[in-house]
């Protein structure tokens, strides 16, 4: 399941990242790339700095607290966020990232964009899946959701600079169809919640997402 997750962080809050990012230090993204995508990877990502830390600690306290994203995902771990940036020439080539992240197994990744789309071209997330290639241009500080299964490059940056957040989840639920059968039920509470309120209805969905849940989490 990919998923646009809208609002992640406020209009405040990405001004803020993107005046803050500003004045970070940056390294050549190939530090962090493995041995078969070092020569694909041209971007570059924030160094290590209190301040760096303190607008990731930021996004990701923003991130979990997305109710959206929560359901989606069931997170059981995050990896470290990292910050990158495209400059003009830039581009991370076709790629599917690493099984374990920061040591832990990545089932979903996310990538939370910082810049305004008007003011880039190129720099597109582009996901490959058996049917076609699906284009991820989305506003500051909206993210997508995605398998950490799935082939994704991003597209050449010819004008402008992209920002954005990257991360991996590992989630409590392994299975992605697990994973999308209870985002399902969250939303079918949800919906008949705002019309109904608690209802025998309501109740009986209740029931069956917390007692499939009980059957597949790994905790």
């Amino acid at each position: 399941m990919m998923l646009v997750i809208p609002a992640v962080l406020t209009e405040a809050q990405v001004l803020v990242l993107q005046k803050a990012a500003e004045g970070l230090r940056f390294d050549d993204g190939k530090k962090t790339a493995g041995r078969f995508v070092r020569d694909i990877k041209a971007n570059d990502q924030a160094a290590a700095s209190p301040e760096r830390d303190a607008l990731l600690t930021m996004v990701e306290q923003a991130v979990r607290n997305n109710p959206v994203f929560r359901a989606a995902a069931r997170p059981k771990a995050l990896t470290p966020l990292m910050l990158s940036r495209y400059r003009a020439g830039q581009t991370y080539g076709l790629h599917v990232d690493d099984a374990m992240m920061q040591g832990l197994r990545s089932d979903l990744s996310f990538t939370l964009f910082l810049a305004d789309p008007t003011t880039y071209d190129g720099g597109a997330l582009i996901i490959e899946d058996s049917l076609e290639s699906r284009e991820i241009k989305l506003a500051a500080g909206d993210m997508i959701l995605y398998p950490t299964t799935t082939l994704h490059r991003v597209e050449p940056v010819t004008r402008g600079t992209r920002l954005a957040v990257v991360g991996w989840v590992q989630s409590l639920l392994r299975d992605s169809a697990q994973r999308e059968i209870l985002f399902d039920l969250d939303q079918a509470c949800e919906a008949v919640f705002a019309q109904q309120g608690k209802s025998p209805l309501l109740d009986k969905l209740s029931k069956t997402r917390s007692n499939l849940l009980r059957m597949w989490i790994e905790t």
